[in-house]
């Protein structure tokens, strides 16, 4: 499926296309980087989170994942112990994986350990494709590539858990590092001259 013009007249990517969370997600946050160790663990975690279920459904949970794991502050959740996985474990708010949880607290040690060779945002960065292929259609997105593949790899050597392929895929899109905006939707760089440009909520 290619670029949808919404009812404001704006061309996105068609999971985006009526207004709500996903859109919101997608015109302010959605292929932009973030700043700060807390932000991208924040990052690599939901998309862990997210695995097998709808992003909207993590996208509404949000505010609690970030109450539940002290705003992804890794030196707190490394130190989480059993109490606090049985907290979690209760929390409606969050998705209540017992997996996805354990493996949370254990990136949060990984991603303690990177510090020593310059922290997580440099280690994903480095390991992101050079260059990619702009498409036009979702049908033409692919779900891995070949450093998604690496990096995932090296950090399950490295003690990271619920880090595939897919799963990294999806983080260098989130973050801007994979060119996932259609060339028709208004966030592409290569959206054409003149297209309607959406007011970041």
């Amino acid at each position: 499926m290619e670029a949808v013009i919404g009812e404001d007249g704006v061309a996105r990517c068609p999971w985006a296309a009526a207004p709500g969370l996903l859109r919101d997600y997608h015109d302010a946050e959605w292929g932009r980087g973030v700043t700060g160790e807390a932000a991208w663990f924040e990052r690599l975690s939901l998309e862990a989170f997210q695995s097998g279920l709808s992003w909207a459904v993590v996208l509404r949970k949000r505010p609690a994942f970030r109450a539940a794991f002290a705003g992804f502050d890794a030196d707190v959740v490394a130190g989480f112990d059993d109490v606090d996985r049985d907290r979690l474990l209760a929390d409606a708010g969050i998705v209540r994986n017992r997996a996805k949880i354990e493996a949370t607290i254990a990136n949060a040690a990984a991603v303690r350990e990177l510090r020593a060779e310059g922290g997580l945002e440099v280690h994903v960065r480095a390991a992101a494709p050079s260059s990619w292929t702009p498409v036009r259609d979702t049908d033409e997105l692919p779900t891995t590539c070949p450093e998604s593949v690496a990096l995932a790899r090296d950090l399950k050597r490295r003690g990271f858990r619920f880090v595939g392929p897919t799963t990294l895929h999806a983080l260098f899109e989130a973050l801007g590092l994979v060119e996932a905006h259609l060339v028709g939707c208004f966030r592409s760089p290569h959206a054409p001259v003149g297209a309607p440009a959406a007011v970041a909520p």
